[in-house]
């Protein structure tokens, strides 16, 4: 039984590289290159999806190619990029964030949970999972007003939103009207939405990698550089299909709130309601599809990416 645990840690150890081994300032400044790539790479599947969720019942454009086929006519490539400048300000010190938060917690949980000598998939989707959801919370305070700005300039004049002139004169629109709180608008749902959305990916991800490794790697042999990628990457989709499916109707209601005018100010309930009841059921996951495939993209791209930073930036022994 000792040499089964030791074969099944040895397949999954050359995978991970603990936090204490990594030079922080090559990692940070290294990773905020990279990070910044994939975003302009997976940017236009955002603004579709959050077109898709906040778009009124008549509205014409009722899936993915109609929406990409509108903002092309009307504004070229650019218009695919809409609220990008925003989202790049914000989104180095929110990955610093979460990052930091993500690598330390887990170091703590892993620790925490080597007394109940769970199975090694289950410790991986407690310790990631809870991980993966402190990350999040930590890291909403600067992605919320980031993710509000954003939002409003990728559903600018489209389906009866208000036009701006840029981030500034959104959180200018923004702040006058409501305060400081009104870039924190939807911040609950964020945290409702995000968070678990953050710890079901972690665990997924971290659960799937080790139950891989045991189908394929019983014999101890099969930690390859490029079995490793291709396990990550698998992980990478089953954490981002899990995720997406469990948390849209959330990401639904709470990018509605976030996009609506100073004028109206329904509940969470009441937005809920009117799709309901416009809609049925369905109508909570509205935007599914490119939220399954941002998810999935993102998800997949980002961990190949991270584990190839850590892997950049580990110290010598």
């Amino acid at each position: 039984m000792d040499t089964t645990d030791g074969r099944r840690r040895m397949s999954v150890g050359p995978t991970e590289i603990n936090w204490d081994k990594l030079d922080k300032m090559k990692f940070y400044s290294v990773g905020a290159g990279i990070f910044t790539g994939i975003t302009v790479a997976l940017y236009p599947i955002s603004v579709v999806k959050t077109r898709l969720q906040v778009a009124s019942h008549d509205v014409v454009e009722r899936n993915a190619f109609s929406v990409v086929k509108g903002l092309l006519k009307a504004d070229g490539i650019s218009g695919l990029y809409k609220g990008f400048g925003t989202v790049i300000i914000g989104a180095v010190p929110a990955r610093i964030i979460f990052l930091t938060a993500l690598e330390t917690t887990k170091i703590a949980a892993f620790k925490m949970l080597e007394p109940l000598k769970l199975s090694e998939p289950s410790q991986a989707a407690i310790a990631n999972g809870v991980a993966g959801m402190l990350g999040s919370l930590c890291s909403q305070a600067v992605f919320v007003p980031i993710d509000v700005v954003s939002q409003r300039l990728m559903v600018q004049g489209y389906s009866g939103h208000a036009a701006y002139s840029g981030g500034r004169d959104v959180v200018r629109n923004i702040i006058k009207s409501d305060g400081i709180r009104g870039l924190y608008r939807g911040f609950g749902l964020s945290v409702m939405t995000y968070s678990p959305s953050s710890a079901v990916w972690w665990a997924s991800y971290g659960s799937s990698q080790r139950v891989i490794w045991r189908l394929l790697d019983r014999d101890g042999t099969a930690s390859d550089k490029g079995n490793v990628v291709l396990v990550q990457a698998a992980g990478g989709i089953i954490a981002g299909a899990t995720a997406s499916c469990i948390t849209t109707p959330l990401d639904t209601v709470k990018t509605r709130l976030q996009v609506m005018g100073h004028g109206k100010r329904p509940s969470a309930r009441q937005v809920v309601t009117k799709l309901i009841a416009d809609e049925g059921w369905t109508g909570l996951y509205r935007g599914l599809g490119p939220r399954f495939v941002s998810t999935s993209a993102w998800g997949t791209s980002m961990i190949l990416a991270y584990e190839y930073l850590k892997r950049l930036c580990q110290t010598e022994e």
